[in-house]
């Protein structure tokens, strides 16, 4: 790993809200292609996952979706249930940002695409006791999208406009179509 990657990781864990805001668009940013630095964060992330501090909570759900396309071990197949957790996150906010980054999982391989896309289906059918579910729907369609848009599967587009039909709230179900009409 080099020096500017070490200071940016040293920098998440700055006092000052503006240096650790910085230094998380820069991680995520050089996170959004494949590094070989993966593995010497990895279990401090997954550490950070239960940390107390939802900070942690939220950045490192956000590091390891992406550092999936970096696991050539497919580390994340066996860690991703303690990712998927934080999709229930007691902030909303930390919860939020996990599942609208959890999407990147998937472009890391096929089984990958498989455990995400399962995962996705069912918290979209399963969260209508939830609060804020439709934005956690919305988010769930988002992220489908996402994937779809980067891997071309359609697949994915299918299960996707099968959710949309399948909400009954006439309203919601334009809300969500509309991520496929207009994007």
């Amino acid at each position: 790993m080099n020096q500017s990657i070490q200071k940016l990781l040293f920098e998440l864990e700055s006092e000052d809200k503006d240096v650790q805001y910085e230094a998380l668009k820069n991680l995520l940013a050089v996170t959004d292609k494949e590094v070989d630095w993966a593995y010497e964060v990895w279990d401090q992330l997954l550490e950070w996952l239960t940390d107390r501090d939802n900070h942690r909570r939220s950045r490192s759900a956000q590091f390891l979706s992406n550092l999936a396309l970096s696991d050539p071990e497919k580390r994340i197949l066996n860690d991703f249930s303690k990712l998927w957790e934080v999709t229930y996150d007691p902030k909303f906010i930390t919860a939020r940002h996990t599942l609208q980054n959890i999407w990147k999982v998937g472009l890391s391989g096929p089984e990958q695409k498989k455990m995400v896309i399962t995962h996705l289906v069912d918290r979209f059918r399963k969260c209508s006791d939830e609060k804020n579910y439709t934005l956690i729907r919305y988010d769930i369609i988002v992220g489908l999208k996402k994937m779809y848009d980067e891997l071309k599967d359609e697949e994915i587009k299918q299960t996707a406009l099968q959710l949309i039909e399948s909400e009954e709230d006439i309203k919601y179900r334009k809300k969500y179509a509309a991520i496929w009409s207009n994007k």
